[in-house]
């Protein structure tokens, strides 16, 4: 355990930091998986406003370094890919 103040307040701050990551993460995947189900039902105007959203959040999570820039650009790739086979 530190025994630095700052040190413990590092701590403190990574913890929370963690979760919320954590949260940002697990808001995308949910998405990402949202848009596969839609895929199925074959809902262009739902998949197209789940998409837009996916992909912003991606971005967000890029700009907060949650995600590295090639691997949203990755995801986001995959995911409009199989959307346009689709529509």
């Amino acid at each position: 355990m530190a025994n630095i103040k700052s040190a413990k307040k590092r701590i403190v701050q990574t913890l929370k930091k963690t979760e919320f990551n954590r949260f940002r993460k697990s808001k995308i995947r949910s998405g990402i998986k949202k848009i596969y189900t839609l895929l199925d039902k074959k809902d262009p105007k739902e998949i197209n406003k789940n998409f837009l959203v996916v992909e912003s959040q991606l971005a967000k999570a890029v700009g907060k370094g949650v995600y590295k820039k090639n691997t949203a650009s990755r995801l986001i790739s995959r995911l409009s890919k199989k959307i346009k086979s689709v529509g």
